[in-house]
């Protein structure tokens, strides 16, 4: 099963939109909550960053017996280095964001920590792809 969102640049208030929806499939389904929780916690640190720091995007989650496969897709401006970026507490975020509650710099090691497999594509003035696995029978984290 293949379930498709977008995300809008700057529009915190649907931040959130893929992982609840991503939920709500999950509990259909009857997966575990903790491996709900671990979905919905890496999806939803994702979504904010590509609010938060591109230019829009795009999720895409892959559902199959095994796991889930998401891959979160932007239009840029990429990440100029991605090592700094994966360290608890650095952010990149604007006053603004901040303000709002978002751009704790917990983002990428929330999901990190969440996934049992991460693969990170970007590169400054480009897109960032994250592709994400969470094992449905590896309830770890």
């Amino acid at each position: 099963m293949e379930l498709n969102y977008e995300i809008i640049a700057g529009d915190f208030s649907h931040a959130g939109f893929a992982s609840s929806e991503t939920k709500k499939v999950l509990k259909q389904l009857n997966i575990s909550p903790k491996v709900i929780k671990r979905v919905v916690t890496a999806l939803f640190e994702a979504e904010v960053n590509v609010s938060a720091h591109s230019y829009g995007g795009k999720v895409t989650c892959d559902i199959s017996s095994k796991g889930i496969s998401i891959i979160v897709a932007d239009t840029g401006p990429g990440i100029p280095d991605l090592n700094l970026a994966m360290s608890e507490g650095y952010s990149t975020a604007s006053r603004e964001i901040q303000e709002m509650g978002f751009g704790a710099g917990m983002g990428l090691p929330n999901i990190k920590n969440n996934t049992d497999s991460l693969s990170i594509d970007t590169r400054e003035g480009g897109n960032t792809v994250i592709s994400m696995w969470i094992d449905f029978k590896n309830s770890a984290n």
